[in-house]
């Protein structure tokens, strides 16, 4: 039987690589990536795999291949100079033309099967002005120059937008996804298993059922430091989008709390608030960590001893927890409404939903009416963000394989790279299932308690 290779172009932490194993049950026998810190992550994961540090323009693989049969060669070539999320920034036309070593490799090796991955916006790819933004009237004369040519090698080409969370990924990244084969057999698809609302299908995951619960962070009313003034604006609006306004806003069992998610990205329009509930999946996952997790803390509401009048001075708050009198003058601030609501001015009890004032906001919870009397804040954690991205649990991210850890910020970078790994598996399932071995062993870590080995 002939040894049939399997190589991860642009192999970063592992990403398409561990879903490869998730579907065929072995490593890739060959990784590239030119960054250290990637190819140091990928190694602690794929040990078996033969790691090369080089330019992907440069690095000669017919020399590693000698001669052997490649059947899948998986290619995910940097994003950034593609995506709509560069914003109006000049592209870098060296990260433009990437795909470009597909087809160098694709000519030397002539793999039976490659699959590419990018964002949506490479079917626009085009030549450049002296400035380096795109020109318009050239949309997509390089992408289709590169279609062309990989066609002349003798691939059959198909391409599709997918969404990872229609796959059962706990993501809504959405990717463009080629297949090229030239071994005669048909180009397949995965069957879709999930959608938003579950109708014919199971429905989306929740991003809530990935988080640490035990861990909600810590008040933000008790912070040496200040928020800045957009992120307590960022919160405010949160709340009232996604717990007050919320139809069915995400509770915490066992927590008396609400919880949602925030972005750290600029709002669209004033009054908005970049976020999103619990219930849904994550949204796209970048390279830096810009997830705030906020949980709001709830008490039963008694309206005994607290009601008073708008003309009236405020009443002493005698029956309220913890930080109760910080939220309800947290939220006047951000939207004050109605009669006394200025903070230099005699507060009300306002006692309606939707409302901000000495009681803060009610809220009718199956029934019950509850205050919010504090807010709690943290980031996601890198193992948070690594699990609602695809990746299996044991898959180790925060040190490399000489046991050195990973600072925090190099996890989340590169996760944020990564192909989501349930799309990687979902697609090698469809196309190249004959590969086949057996199925993947999941990482072992040493659990220092009482020194056994046991599943990461």
């Amino acid at each position: 039987m002939r040894n049939d290779l399997i190589i991860d172009c642009f192999a970063g932490g592992g990403g398409a690589s561990v879903g490869i194993e998730m579907a065929l049950g072995r490593p890739v026998d060959i990784a590239i990536n030119h960054d250290p810190d990637a190819i140091l992550m990928h190694k602690t994961n794929h040990p078996d795999t033969l790691h090369l540090t080089e330019d992907i323009f440069k690095v000669n693989l017919k020399k590693y291949v000698k001669g052997q049969h490649v059947a899948l060669m998986w290619a995910s070539p940097d994003c950034t100079s593609h995506s709509k999320a560069k914003g109006g920034k000049p592209r870098e036309k060296g990260l433009r033309i990437l795909p470009w070593a597909v087809y160098k490799h694709a000519k030397a090796i002539l793999p039976d099967v490659i699959l590419m991955e990018n964002v949506e916006e490479i079917q626009q790819w085009g030549p450049l002005d002296e400035k380096g933004y795109p020109i318009p009237e050239k949309k997509g004369e390089d992408y289709k120059k590169f279609i062309t040519a990989m066609k002349s090698l003798g691939y059959r080409f198909g391409s599709r937008e997918l969404i990872a969370a229609d796959y059962g990924a706990p993501t809504t990244r959405k990717r463009w996804y080629a297949v090229f084969r030239r071994d005669g057999k048909e180009i397949r698809w995965p069957e879709q298993t999930h959608s938003a609302d579950g109708i014919g299908f199971e429905k989306w995951k929740s991003c809530g059922d990935y988080i640490d619960w035990s861990d909600l962070g810590g008040s933000i009313f008790d912070r040496k430091k200040p928020l800045a003034e957009a992120t307590q604006k960022r919160i405010a609006n949160g709340i009232k989008k996604y717990i007050i306004d919320a139809e069915s806003p995400y509770i915490v069992k066992n927590k008396d709390a609400l919880a949602y998610i925030i972005q750290y990205h600029g709002e669209t329009r004033a009054g908005d608030s970049r976020g999103q509930l619990l219930t849904e999946p994550i949204k796209t996952i970048d390279t830096s960590n810009r997830y705030g997790l906020v949980t709001a803390f709830i008490t039963k509401y008694y309206k005994t001893g607290i009601g008073q009048g708008c003309e009236e001075p405020l009443h002493t708050i005698t029956t309220s927890p913890g930080h109760f009198g910080s939220v309800s003058a947290f939220l006047i601030k951000y939207y004050g409404a109605g009669c006394g609501q200025q903070l230099d001015k005699p507060l009300g009890t306002i006692t309606t939903k939707d409302r901000f004032g000495l009681v803060n906001v009610v809220l009718d919870i199956n029934g019950e009416k509850y205050i919010i009397s504090d807010i709690f804040l943290r980031m996601l954690k890198p193992e948070e963000l690594k699990v609602m991205q695809g990746f299996p649990k044991d898959y180790i991210i925060d040190r490399d394989y000489n046991w050195k850890k990973y600072p925090i910020a190099k996890q989340v970078a590169r996760i944020g790279n990564s192909v989501v790994p349930i799309m990687a598996k979902k697609l090698v399932e469809a196309n190249c299932l004959y590969l086949k071995t057996g199925e993947r062993m999941p990482n072992m870590s040493i659990d220092d308690s009482d020194v056994q080995l046991k599943f990461a």
